[in-house]
Order: C-alpha cells, then structure tokens, then sequence
C-alpha cells in the first residue's frame, strides 16, 4: 500500500475550513471511490486553513494511474478558487499503518 500526500492551505477569507472539507467529502470522495486501487483517505486540516490529504492506494501503479489520468488534477481543480497556493504532493511507502479506535469511518 502506498499513501499520496498532499499538503494544502485554504484560504479562510473565501470559505470555512468546515466548507472546504464538506466539498472534498461531498465532490471528491465519491469519485476518489471509483479509482481502481483506491483503499481510503484521511483529511487533517487546522483552524487557520492548512489541510494535508492522505489517500492510500493498493500500489505505486494505481497512485500513479491517478495522476496520469487526469483525475488528480481535476479534483485540485475544484478547491483552485479556495487555496492559496496550489498544493504540494508526495508518495509514500506504508510501512505501519493502525487506525485509531473510535475512527471516523
């Protein structure tokens, strides 16, 4: 399992950080839900706007098949108007991974 990691910051000025998060669950999840390999995601954000995005991918191929097909710059597209910069990303090995109890599913 690989995890990608974006790391953003949303402009409070323009919209709430609870805005910005209900239009990630509400436009991107869903769609996030129909990437072959796609295994989840975790959204961490702060009062003052910074989010980092956590997505976990099955493999190297199918984090990368995201990118490669579009799909990842279509979903950064939608918050385009909100950030501030536009977000930074990585990939990531998951050498240890152990949801917290009581998770939000």
């Amino acid at each position: 399992m690989v995890a990608r990691v974006t790391l953003a910051e949303i402009d409070a000025v323009r919209t709430s950080v609870e805005r910005a998060v209900e239009r990630f669950e509400e436009t991107v999840v869903p769609e996030l839900r129909e990437e072959r390999g796609y295994e989840g995601c975790y959204v961490l954000t702060t009062p003052e706007g910074k989010a980092v995005v956590l997505t976990f991918w099955s493999d190297d191929e199918a984090a990368a098949d995201s990118i490669a097909s579009g799909s990842y710059a279509a979903q950064v597209e939608k918050f385009a108007t909100i950030m501030r910069a536009a977000p930074g990303r990585d990939t990531y090995d998951v050498s240890i991974a152990e949801a917290p109890r009581g998770a939000i599913a």
